[in-house]
């Protein structure tokens, strides 16, 4: 991808943050999908309640709108899922399983931690929709479906961190230090980028945030 491909696609997705108002308005008023006349697959299904996750929070997930988005009857939902709650539990597994094969598979290449670092602070930056998914996954909690997602997800990050800061000098105490600070400032800017709605940065000020968290954080050789 080009430098300005890829400037225009952060930009976009920055822009995207500030909108959260009009992307739920939005897929509110969305009309139905062409009637489709082929089979949809329980992956087709999950993905759009992700979607609608991301659109909305996790109590918009119901089969009648979702049924309306594909263009299809609630039929085609009943035959992939028996409740509600099975769609949302396969399409936390979808995201759980795609999140980690995103983030991870493209680190495991990289030999040298620092690098490894940087690439990983660079990768998060970037991956909008997944912060959006999780923020709205944090406000849902209470959910029997979503608590243990997230125990895991951030259990994984957590031990890949703390792992990461080792291989890179540190010891046991400060990686974990270390790892525990690089989460809580991601868990805490998604909460004032998506939660609290705080004006989103200039792409220049993001991108220089993102290059003093990797000053800050990220020991030198």
């Amino acid at each position: 991808m080009s430098s300005n491909a890829q400037t225009k696609q952060e930009g976009a997705g920055q822009d995207r943050t500030g909108d959260r108002g009009a992307q739920e308005r939005a897929g509110q008023d969305r009309p139905a999908a062409p009637e489709r006349t082929g089979r949809l697959s329980a992956d087709d299904w999950a993905q759009a309640a992700l979607d609608l996750i991301a659109e909305q929070g996790v109590a918009a997930v119901a089969v009648e709108p979702l049924a309306r988005r594909l263009g299809v009857t609630k039929g085609s939902f009943y035959w992939h899922f028996p409740s509600r709650d099975a769609l949302l539990v396969a399409a936390l597994e979808r995201w759980e399983k795609v999140e980690q094969e995103t983030v991870f598979g493209q680190l495991e290449p990289i030999s040298d931690p620092r690098e490894r670092l940087r690439a990983l602070f660079t990768l998060v930056a970037h991956e909008f929709k997944s912060h959006v998914i999780y923020s709205e996954l944090l406000k849902a909690l209470d959910h029997p479906a979503v608590q243990p997602v997230i125990g895991r997800v951030s259990e994984r990050r957590l031990e890949y961190l703390v792992a990461s800061f080792r291989q890179a000098g540190l010891s046991r105490t400060d990686a974990q230090h270390r790892a525990r600070l690089l989460y809580a400032a991601y868990v805490g800017f998604l909460q004032l980028n998506l939660q609290l709605h705080q004006a989103r940065m200039q792409h220049d000020e993001f991108e220089a945030y993102v290059e003093h968290m990797m000053a800050t954080l990220i020991p030198s050789a």
